[in-house]
């Protein structure tokens, strides 16, 4: 048997780390970037419709670069395209800190990487979750993605708290406003840098391991799938509507329906949410225990229910503190199914296609949650409807947990590989 110091030094264990590192990074980079950039564009001289088209055309070019890669990956090398991802994170940077001119912006935008959420966009989550799929064993993945999600949650958080110390602290130092975010579009292109570095650092077992018949292109390949594609498009189909839901409930309208109702101030809603990300990032842990008990699709079911009834309960609450408080609670489990959903497609699909299934599957997600907000929006605007968008997220992401527990409680999974 080999040591636990053997193991540590193995290629394996060395990619571990340098992707739970490249996953700090590169939240980090987008949180530093994702609390000014509206504000960034504004001093750049863009009207409000430009804003508005730049920001759509981010979300699509993302979903069209990502699906592009990520189906590519597991052939063309995963280590290749994370560079490349890498790159265009740079140039993205690189434009924004040198140029006011709306359509270099939005060039950079639609082919740029970069996040006007904060949260994960571009190709790289899909290949890392392969990669980190096929490091571990199968029994540890959803503790090592209960990690690695609690990661990118923190490195988020805190880069959000640097980016607007920073821009602050230059301002008043005598910066302008728009030569402060520069300086923060200045270094996301340089921690993309110092991201490109680490993947070269990447092992070949990083890389999808070869078809056992690999002379000819398999027949049948579409989005890089053959043998999983039917079961992913049906995964990418629930995913869909449970994003649809989410995107009713994001974190924005949330916020504005808290001051709208209860009249809270900037500061306070930024402590609400900055404690319930945490609590989010944390909830993730518990996933793991959870699921060696009743297994991840049963975990994904049992803690994604009692998190969407809460929503429902939110703008039932009467006073502050109670909304405050369902909110927080919801929190505390709302992401238990991250990893289990997370470790549950990787063990669906073939080692060969785990980059093409999560790059699906993702792009599923993003597609989704970038279709309700047109609709949200007059519903928030409306002291009437204000509350509709809680119960239409709660009650179709019910709908999506009894859908996804009907479709796969009897398909069978393999926890081996």
């Amino acid at each position: 048997m080999k040591s636990h110091s053997a193991a540590d030094r193995s290629p394996w264990a060395h990619d571990v780390r340098l992707l739970f590192t490249t996953r700090i990074v590169r939240l980090f980079a987008y949180g530093l970037v994702s609390v000014v950039l509206v504000l960034h564009l504004a001093a750049a001289g863009l009207t409000e419709s430009q804003i508005g088209l730049l920001l759509t055309m981010t979300l699509l070019g993302d979903a069209g670069i990502s699906l592009w890669i990520t189906t590519r990956a597991d052939r063309a090398g995963r280590r290749n395209m994370l560079l490349l991802g890498a790159t265009l994170m740079i140039v993205a940077g690189l434009l924004f800190a040198s140029t006011r001119s709306f359509w270099l912006l939005l060039l950079a935008a639609t082919f740029g990487v970069i996040s006007p959420s904060g949260n994960e966009v571009g190709p790289f989550l899909a290949v890392e979750q392969a990669a980190l799929a096929q490091a571990i064993p199968a029994e540890r993945r959803t503790s090592v993605f209960a990690w690695y999600n609690l990661a990118g949650s923190l490195a988020t958080a805190f880069g959000s708290l640097c980016g607007g110390a920073l821009s602050g602290g230059l301002q008043s130092r005598g910066a302008t406003t728009l030569g402060s975010y520069r300086v923060l579009a200045g270094a996301y292109a340089v921690l993309g840098i110092g991201l490109a570095v680490l993947f070269l650092r990447l092992s070949r077992s990083s890389e999808a391991p070869k078809a056992k018949h690999a002379l000819p292109p398999r027949p049948g390949l579409y989005l890089g799938l053959t043998t999983s594609r039917s079961v992913v498009f049906k995964l990418a189909a629930l995913f869909t509507l449970d994003s649809f839901a989410g995107g009713f409930v994001v974190q924005a309208f949330v916020a504005y329906w808290f001051q709208r109702r209860f009249g809270v101030s900037p500061g306070v809603l930024g402590g609400i949410f900055f404690g319930a990300n945490l609590l989010a990032g944390i909830s993730a842990l518990s996933a793991t225990w959870v699921a060696r008990r009743i297994g991840l699709l049963a975990t994904m079911v049992a803690t994604h229910l009692p998190s969407n009834v809460l929503l429902f309960l939110v703008p039932l609450m009467p006073t502050l503190p109670l909304a405050i408080a369902v909110l927080l609670l919801r929190f505390s489990i709302s992401q238990m199914d991250v990893p289990t959903r997370q470790a549950y497609t990787m063990a669906l699909v073939p080692a060969d296609e785990r980059s093409a299934a999560a790059g699906v599957t993702g792009i599923a997600r993003t597609m989704g949650a970038s279709l309700s907000p047109m609709v949200a929006g007059p519903l928030y605007a409306s002291a009437a409807l204000a509350s509709l968008p809680f119960f239409l997220a709660g009650g179709l992401k019910i709908v999506y947990d009894l859908l996804v527990w009907r479709t796969f409680r009897k398909v069978k999974v393999d926890t081996s590989a």
